[in-house]
Parts: C-alpha cells; sequence; structure tokens
C-alpha cells in the first residue's frame, strides 16, 4: 500500500487551533506555519488518489471536511468516491466499540498512532483488506455490495461559499 501524508496550512479564518483538537491530534499552528495551503496541496492529493475509492472511519465527516475546505478556499472539489470503514465494520464484525483502535484491532492491526491521520488511514485500510477478505470480496466495491454499504461520491460544492466548519490541518 501506498501511503503519504500532508500538513496543510489552513485559509484565513479558518485557521484557530482549539485546544481540544490540539490534544487529539498533536498538531500545532506552528507545525503548518510553512506547510503548503489547501489550494497548493490539493492537486498532489487528486495524484495521489487518482481514481481510487478513498476509504475513512465515519467517511462522512472526512467528506465534508474535504467539500468545506474547497469552498472556504473557492477550489473546485475532486468529485471522490469513498466508502466508510465504520459502516462496514458494523456489517463484519460484532464488537463492542466500533472506534478505530477496536476495529483495526479486530483486522489485525492493534497497534497504531491514532488520530494520526496517516496511521488512522492505513488503519482503515487494514480493516477494509480483512473485511473483503471476511466477506470473499475482491475489492471495495464488491465489499460494499457484499456487506450493503454504499459506495458513495462527493457532491460537488459551490466555489467560494463560506464554510460552515472550521477547516483544520
Amino acid at each position: 500500500m501506498a501511503k503519504t501524508g500532508w500538513l496543510i496550512r489552513p485559509p484565513a479564518g479558518h485557521d484557530a487551533f482549539f485546544e481540544l483538537n490540539t490534544r487529539i491530534h498533536g498538531i500545532e499552528a506552528r507545525d503548518v506555519a510553512n506547510a503548503a495551503t489547501w489550494t497548493e496541496q490539493l492537486s498532489d492529493i487528486a495524484s495521489f488518489v487518482g481514481e481510487d475509492i478513498l476509504v475513512a472511519h465515519n467517511a462522512g465527516f472526512d467528506m465534508a471536511v474535504i467539500k468545506r475546505a474547497c469552498e472556504a478556499t473557492g477550489d473546485e472539489c475532486p468529485p471522490y468516491r469513498y466508502a466508510c470503514s465504520l459502516q462496514v465494520a458494523r456489517r463484519v464484525y460484532s464488537l463492542e466499540s466500533y472506534r478505530l483502535p477496536f476495529v483495526a484491532a479486530e483486522a489485525g492491526f492493534a497497534s497504531f498512532a491514532h488520530h494520526n491521520a496517516t496511521a488512522d488511514a492505513l488503519a482503515c485500510a487494514h480493516v477494509m483488506v480483512d473485511a473483503a477478505r471476511r466477506a470473499g470480496a475482491a475489492d471495495i466495491v464488491a465489499l460494499a455490495e457484499a456487506t450493503g454499504v454504499r459506495v458513495s461520491q462527493i457532491a460537488p460544492a459551490t466555489a467560494g461559499r463560506a464554510a460552515s466548519a472550521v477547516v483544520a490541518a
């Protein structure tokens, strides 16, 4: 699996770093002070993603962040297709908790830096690979069909519309 990650400097007006978020993710304003902006990074992200289906745990949240980042910067939002590892996990595993660390452990990926974006993405990939193996699915589309989970797509954003959520790195 190819992996990479980016620190992104939030646009002005969306650059407040709240103590709770910093405590969870460990990212501070100084960490992104010299990072490229969302607009500058968007083409690198699109090149990395290509035609792949994005996967995230509670993917609706992550896709809303992508869409709102594009709205805040006036960039055209890529119409990424995506699937949610949380939804898949609820259909494949029988667990007391479906938080990512518990699901990842069930998939055999027990130790990772939870809330580090790259580590979380790798954990989601392991969950999807394990779930596909258990479901006898060859790819994400087949896994979605086998589990009754939708492969969704980010709806186009209206460029320049004010974002309704804080976009953080």
